[in-house]
């Protein structure tokens, strides 16, 4: 892994970043003397692919929200074995379990393609709390969904089948992506086949039957380091246990 290549730039025009912010459910209903603390203290930064944003068990700086480009978010083996935790493409914010409890970095994340991030760091953030601690209200939603969403990971991978964990997980990355905005009727996803076969722990050859079954029956369509979730009420259906 090349070394870090953190670039910090002039923070982007207070509408910009307010736009990206009010995109996270945790920050959109907070008073707007808040949101404009908040927006006051964010800054940008840019990385260039390959680059490394933070390394498991890293002392956590702050979260994030991908303004372009995409960051992917993984965790190894002591053997070399790397697990895609997920892909966090431009609307999606993370590290923000990290921001409150101050723990080390769960996973490694990484950029693939350059990317621009925003960023709210963990001090400034942690101050306006402590001094207004009402706040604390408008984020625990947001945690009880994460909490939400890794039981329904354990479930999947428990009672679900190989078509069902790929279609609930193709659908949890289109939602990420069109986070806070509304639900178009094809979603457009930027990753591969071997992205899948290591989000999922299966071989990328399985991953291909199962996509090709669902071209040829209209539920996606396959495009170079893409697909198009055409059916995605389709998709939806396969995630119920049997």
């Amino acid at each position: 892994m090349p070394s870090p290549t953190v670039k910090v730039f002039t923070v982007a025009a207070d509408r910009e970043r307010r736009t990206l912010l009010l995109r996270n459910p945790m920050f959109r209903d907070l008073p707007e003397a808040a949101v404009g603390a908040v927006v006051a203290m964010t800054r940008t930064r840019h990385l260039t692919d390959h680059s490394r944003l933070f390394t498991k068990g890293d002392v956590p700086d702050g979260m994030y929200g991908v303004v372009s480009g995409c960051i992917r978010a993984t965790s190894s083996t002591a053997d070399g074995r790397e697990a895609l935790l997920g892909l966090m493409e431009p609307g999606c914010w993370f590290g923000e379990s990290s921001l409150f409890d101050g723990l080390p970095r769960t996973y490694t994340a990484d950029a693939q393609g350059d990317c621009e991030l925003l960023m709210i760091p963990r001090e400034p953030l942690n101050a306006l709390l402590d001094a207004q601690p009402q706040l604390y209200r408008h984020f625990v939603p947001l945690l009880c969904q994460r909490i939400r969403l890794s039981t329904l990971l354990l479930e999947s991978n428990a009672l679900l089948s190989l078509e069902g964990r790929l279609a609930q997980r193709l659908l949890l990355l289109a939602e990420n992506v069109l986070q806070g905005g509304g639900e178009p009727p094809r979603h457009i996803l930027h990753l591969s086949q071997e992205d899948l076969s290591q989000m999922l722990g299966t071989s990328r050859q399985s991953i291909n039957k199962v996509l090709g079954d669902w071209e040829r029956t209209g539920l996606i369509e396959r495009h170079y380091g893409a697909l198009t979730l055409s059916d995605p009420a389709a998709l939806r259906a396969l995630c119920a246990p049997p």
